[in-house]
């Protein structure tokens, strides 16, 4: 039994360096035999198959949307099709805030923040700004939500114009350390109006009573087709001015301006609507397979597990190498380009809706996740010999082809225990493509066998 102990770690080491080498395992195998225990290790390759999937028919409702960072704008590429996105969004209002009295509004605003974007940096885009005007439905929020039904799409409250580089702005001031990107809307002051008579007719005026009288806004854009910001902040500006009495240092009446914001927070709702034209990337296609993001296109894969169902029954399954591979596009102008995802996530094909609704993360033996090595231009999900023993045995021994999505995804993660751990996984909700290669020698799974 000692010998046996000895050769279980060698297998082990062997297993090790299987893993850690880049080339594919060959069909080979070999005996380990220490006096009368024999242990015998074999190799072997499975073709993975990999299609080409829209969000669309997997999900008719969307993807799972509430997000506290939209993304706004158009993009369209040659390829991937276009990419339009815009949202809703519900204020915070303090419990209690007030204008001092008798002021007057001066000037209303929204304003989105961003400093991020994929597109030309210079490409105009034309923001609109609709008055919700019901309810905003309550429970879960997906990326096919209509925001038209909630508003009067032929009366929008303001328009302005700008770039996701801001060239409008004065250059000296786009160089400042703290320069924080933006986009204004002027908005017609009797909306500030409402909200200083609120604060003056309503006790304790909070978010809930505020939302009963100011819905929120929609924000849209009405032309350019060149860029799609990540919109970090949206604010609602209300300037006014009152008369401060005898407030000088010398006791003189004074007016004084100052203004209210109020943000979305994650207290109130933010609704992110996704249009996707996946035509090309929906096409057969012997070479690729696509990702695309957001709410674009996922690719399925199957892993056809009865083709080596004889070995899975008869011999230990040690290890089950799975990476995919992108495509560089190394001729792209990459000032526009849209990227690879930076992570991937592997599940079920029929649970990946719930993984999102509830806020699930990777448990490394039903779903995997894997980021891109951008010197290899792969994503390594590791060892998925624990999926392929969880299901054998969840199907009473029984080896069972599995369906399963490759899935672009955002992660937090949080150093515990001297680890870095993922505490929450969501969907790229930011636009990225991604080129997987389905040959025979990249998409397949590696796998090791030993027997007794």
């Amino acid at each position: 039994m000692k010998h046996k102990n000895i050769f279980y770690i060698t297998l082990l080491s062997i297993i090790a360096l299987l893993y850690s080498c880049d080339d594919s395992l060959k069909n080979i195998g070999f005996t380990i035999q220490p006096d009368n225990d024999r242990i015998t290790v074999g190799t072997d390759s499975l073709f993975i198959n990999a299609k080409t999937v829209s969000v669309d028919s997997l999900l008719p409702e969307g993807m799972f949307a509430k997000t506290k960072n939209p993304v706004l704008g158009e993009y369209k590429d040659p390829l991937f099709g276009t990419i339009r996105s815009d949202f809703v969004g519900e204020f915070y209002y303090p419990e209690g805030s007030k204008f001092p009295k008798n002021s007057t509004i001066d000037s209303v605003k929204v304003a989105v923040f961003y400093n991020s974007w994929k597109g030309d940096s210079l490409a105009p885009i034309g923001l609109s700004v609709y008055e919700i005007n019901k309810a905003l439905p309550g429970g879960s929020y997906y990326t096919n939500f209509n925001p038209i039904e909630y508003v009067d799409i032929d009366t929008p409250i303001g328009r302005s114009v700008f770039s996701p580089a801001n060239i409008e702005v004065p250059k000296a001031e786009r160089d400042e350390v703290d320069y924080y990107h933006r986009a204004f809307v002027e908005l017609p002051n009797s909306l500030g109006e409402r909200v200083y008579n609120l604060s003056e007719t309503i006790d304790n005026l909070d978010t809930d009573s505020f939302k009963e009288h100011f819905r929120g806004v929609y924000l849209t854009t009405d032309f350019g087709s060149g860029a799609i910001i990540t919109v970090d902040h949206t604010y609602l500006y209300i300037y006014y001015n009152y008369l401060d009495e005898k407030g000088s240092s010398t006791e003189q009446d004074t007016i004084r301006t100052a203004s209210m914001i109020l943000n979305t927070t994650p207290e109130v709702i933010q609704i992110n609507r996704i249009q996707n034209k996946n035509d090309k990337l929906l096409e057969e296609n012997d070479e690729y397979a696509y990702i695309k993001s957001p709410a674009g296109v996922f690719t399925e894969v199957r892993f056809p597990l009865t083709e080596r169902a004889d070995k899975l029954n008869n011999q230990a399954l040690n290890l089950a190498k799975f990476r995919v591979t992108a495509l560089p596009d190394e001729d792209a102008n990459l000032r526009y380009k849209l990227t690879p995802s930076p992570y991937l996530l592997l599940v079920p094909k029929d649970e990946m809706k719930e993984f999102f609704e509830e806020r699930k993360v990777p448990d490394n033996i039903t779903s995997f996740y894997a980021k891109l090595d951008e010197t290899t231009y792969t994503y390594d999900f590791g060892n998925l010999a624990a999926m392929i023993n969880h299901y054998k045995e969840k199907s009473d021994g029984k080896v069972t082809d599995l369906n399963y999505l490759l899935v672009p995804i955002d992660v937090k993660t949080s150093y515990i225990s001297n680890q870095t751990q993922i505490t929450a996984v969501f969907n790229q909700m930011t636009p990225t493509a991604t080129t997987l290669l389905k040959s025979k020698s990249k998409m397949k799974m590696d796998l090791v066998f030993s027997k007794l």
